[in-house]
């Protein structure tokens, strides 16, 4: 991925991202994997709350590296085709919450009226917009991120 983007460039803020995302992606993405081992344990809210509170540490850290990083529309550009082709695109992060969730569902602890898929992309935003939040305003003006968590998870009332 690194070679893909950086062509021409030396070190820099791309770099910066590109260290930061292969050190944390990895681990997010089996944090969401993990929770699959969780369906029909607990509580379905018990379960996300943990995932949810390190969707947002881990969407503040990446943000914040990817900022400096995406000035240029050539590297946006790259980017993007670097992710497809790795399949790591936002479905790597959806599909496997949206997995859980519907095993839940199956189990008869995640109401039948949720949409698993709309759920996860919902789930996930809420980390995100409190991460951008919190990185662009401060984190004075957002909820702790503990409370964000909760209120993320019990106001899409998925549980049955």
């Amino acid at each position: 991925m690194a070679l893909s983007l950086r062509e021409d460039r030396n070190g820099g803020s791309v770099d910066h991202f590109l260290a930061l995302l292969q050190d944390r992606l990895p681990l997010w993405l089996r944090i969401l994997h993990d929770l699959s081992h969780r369906a029909g344990k607990g509580r379905v809210s018990d379960n996300l709350l943990p995932v949810i509170r390190y969707g947002i540490d881990y969407y503040l850290e990446v943000q914040s590296a990817a900022l400096p990083a995406f000035t240029s529309p050539n590297v946006t550009v790259r980017f993007r085709e670097v992710v497809r082709g790795l399949e790591l695109g936002p479905r790597s992060e959806t599909l496997p919450l949206s997995a859980y969730l519907k095993a839940e569902q199956r189990l008869g602890r995640v109401a039948e009226r949720v949409d698993p898929e709309a759920s996860a992309r919902l789930l996930l935003a809420g980390c995100f917009r409190h991460a951008y939040n919190e990185l662009f305003f401060g984190a004075d003006s957002v909820p702790p991120r503990d409370t964000s968590a909760e209120e993320i998870v019990r106001e899409l009332r998925l549980e049955s």
